[in-house]
């Protein structure tokens, strides 16, 4: 059984991360940084997270359809997302394995790469404040 049972309840976890995130001071321009707008696509349940990280614009999360284009996309199973964001899946080895795939210039995704660490505690601890300890246990 997915962890999420519908678009919204992935954007009020997974979307919300980024909302989050993308609002605190100290992590938004590192986010920015990567200079790029990324659009991550979800299937089970069908959700899309589109985040405008350009240094010289302010950050903007889109949950749901965007006017927002793309460069890099990444498209995977949702449980995959959660789990990669609890520091559960390598992302090396899950593009490997085709349970992620990319799209566009190589070097913007490397430069996401370093950010997700300072998320990991931040998403199991969003989850356990939200009361959904079940998804902070994966």
């Amino acid at each position: 059984m997915p962890y999420f049972t519908d678009a919204e309840d992935l954007y009020a976890h997974l979307g919300r991360l980024f909302v989050d995130l993308l609002a605190d001071e100290e992590l938004a321009p590192r986010f920015r940084a990567a200079d790029t707008i990324v659009q991550w696509r979800y299937r089970k349940p069908q959700a899309q997270v589109t985040a405008k990280l350009l240094e010289a614009e302010p950050a903007q999360v889109d949950l749901g359809a965007t006017e927002l284009v793309p460069e890099v996309v990444m498209t995977m199973d949702a449980d995959v997302a959660h789990r990669f964001w609890l520091g559960k899946v390598n992302l090396a080895i899950a593009m490997a394995r085709g349970q992620i795939r990319t799209e566009g210039p190589v070097a913007k995704v490397v430069k996401l790469g370093p950010l997700v660490k300072p998320v990991r505690e931040r998403y199991r601890a969003q989850l356990l404040a939200d009361g959904r300890g079940d998804l902070a246990a994966v």
